[in-house]
């Protein structure tokens, strides 16, 4: 029986109901990952269990920690454990039948993400968490427990160097996740099916255009030539204000311009052969007398001095 599309009671903050084969299989596959890192390193059976441990169950133990409701998913289930100890224990025996197929791994691999984020993310919102909450705990449960195989083997972790989008497609995920359930109404499996989609597509889409993750990214000088842009048209502007303004007093007395000298942000630095940077004469204010004198009247008058009373 297809389950409905769009809840009809407003936001199904219910949990997904995912099937236990494959709950077990996404918590399998993310133990294979750190199988084959294992096998990399050639560690001992204790290093194949733990880092078996840490790809399945590393993401959902960090979202349960920090959500704190003394529901931890690794320890609850009843297969979670002994599913990371064989598949660990399965790669340390039987290590090249992990490597006949590794588009199938691959494929598998990011589907299980896709699941884990789904997971997160659902949790997040049963237990009514804000939506940014709610990103971190799907996206942490996706790829959380990469990370901390990594960290423990003492490497940096994959998903912070640049490479094809991953940890990006768990973010992905979990935004689209929470968007569905709670703006559009849509049902926990069909977020659930849509979610998992968008992580796999952004994930293809990544590996066969090699779209790589930005790095190294230095945006100062791009910026600084914009403000530079902006300060020159700016001063030009104010120049041809100051002219106006002047042509308005030509042939006039009656009036005092006091200059200021200003440096540019081009000119910080003096010049080789120069004492100081060179500076710009520009106008600070223009004094008109006939003004002065006004207020000054205006002062000396007998209503003048009761404002000056007042305000004194």
């Amino acid at each position: 029986m297809i389950p409905e599309l769009i809840s009809t009671s407003g936001p199904d903050v219910t949990a997904v109901a995912i099937p236990a084969w494959l709950d077990a299989s996404a918590v399998a596959v993310g133990s294979v990952s750190g199988v084959l890192v294992a096998t990399e390193r050639k560690l001992d059976l204790v290093g194949f269990i733990v880092l078996a441990m840490l790809g399945g169950l590393g993401g959902g133990l960090i979202r349960d920690l920090i959500i704190q409701h003394n529901d931890v998913y690794m320890v609850n289930s009843p297969y979670a454990i002994p599913m990371t100890v064989l598949v660990g224990c399965g790669g340390f025996l039987f290590p090249s039948l992990l490597t006949r197929f590794p588009h199938l791994i691959e494929w598998v691999d990011i589907i299980s993400v896709g699941l884990f984020v789904a997971a997160g993310s659902d949790k997040a919102i049963v237990y009514h968490m804000n939506p940014w909450a709610v990103v971190l705990m799907g996206t942490v449960t996706g790829v959380g427990g990469g990370m901390l195989r990594d960290i423990f083997l003492g490497n940096t972790p994959r998903i912070f160097q640049r490479s094809n989008f991953y940890a990006i497609c768990a973010v992905a995920g979990s935004i689209v996740f929470y968007m569905l359930v709670i703006h559009a109404n849509v049902t926990g499996e069909w977020a659930t099916a849509i979610s998992v989609s968008v992580v796999i597509l952004m994930r293809r889409l990544s590996l066969h255009f090699n779209i790589l993750s930005p790095a190294n990214v230095d945006l100062a000088p791009a910026v600084k030539k914009k403000v530079r842009v902006i300060y020159h048209l700016a001063q030009e502007d104010g120049r041809e204000n100051s002219r106006r303004i002047l042509r308005k007093f030509e042939g006039h007395d009656g009036y005092q311009i006091t200059y200021v000298q200003q440096s540019s942000p081009d000119d910080r630095r003096p010049k080789p052969g120069q004492a100081h940077a060179p500076r710009t004469r520009v106008i600070d204010r223009i004094e008109i007398e006939d003004d002065v004198s006004e207020d000054a009247a205006s002062d000396a008058s007998p209503q003048g001095i009761g404002n000056k009373r007042q305000r004194s």
